[in-house]
């Protein structure tokens, strides 16, 4: 019995260790690595917003960071946001899904800024919108960019961005130069898996409940 008992432990042990390697999430996309060739400002009368595509993961994908290549701030900003938005039949940004926590980039640097909650579904536009408190006449952070397409994962980041300066009211710009970004996110597994991996685990805990009885 007390075999059984270790072997229920070491299988649950097991999954958790699979949920916590699937909760970091993998790298979907990322163009980070590429030289920056440009950049932009950043601030309350300049919201930047980068558009990509995701994969073909039937039940989609649980979002859990993205990453920005930022250069250094021109004087003091705040209140620095990045958040991902609906992209309603491809286009412009839409509804603001979730705000995403992280670190002030002011000092330039790679950014890290984790998200909760935030399901993205399979094959289907979204935006990286960033904005700020102070108006990038007072300071202003910069958001570098670099050249080419950046697939990956059946996931691409788009050559175009959308430029606002209120939020709402969102003008297109197309361009070689694509902002730095790397998304993190897990694949959502097929309904079928999970249960075939429950019953597996029942299972095996019946057949040494039964061999602990004889």
């Amino acid at each position: 019995m007390r075999e059984s008992v270790f072997t229920i432990i070491a299988l649950l042990v097991g999954l958790l260790s699979v949920a916590v390697g699937q909760a970091k999430g993998t790298v979907m996309v990322s163009n980070l690595s590429q030289t920056p060739t440009a950049s932009a400002e950043i601030g309350s009368d300049a919201w930047l917003a980068q558009s990509f595509t995701t994969g073909d993961n039937g039940d989609g994908y649980i979002l859990n960071s993205i990453q920005l290549r930022m250069g250094p701030a021109s004087g003091t900003p705040s209140g620095f946001s990045i958040s991902l938005y609906s992209s309603p039949g491809n286009a412009a940004p839409g509804s603001n899904l979730g705000t995403l926590s992280g670190p002030d980039p002011a000092a330039g640097g790679l950014f890290t800024y984790t998200a909760s909650g935030v399901t993205l579904s399979p094959s289907t536009f979204y935006f990286a919108v960033v904005t700020a408190d102070t108006p990038i006449a007072q300071a202003s952070y910069t958001w570098s960019a670099a050249n080419g397409a950046a697939p990956g994962n059946g996931w691409t980041i788009h050559n175009s961005y959308y430029r606002s300066t209120d939020g709402s009211n969102w003008i297109w710009h197309p361009r070689e130069e694509i902002f730095q970004l790397a998304i993190n996110a897990t694949a959502i597994p097929e309904p079928a898996g999970v249960w075939l991996l429950l019953v597996g685990l029942a299972g095996v805990c019946l057949w040494r409940g039964n061999r602990a009885l004889n």
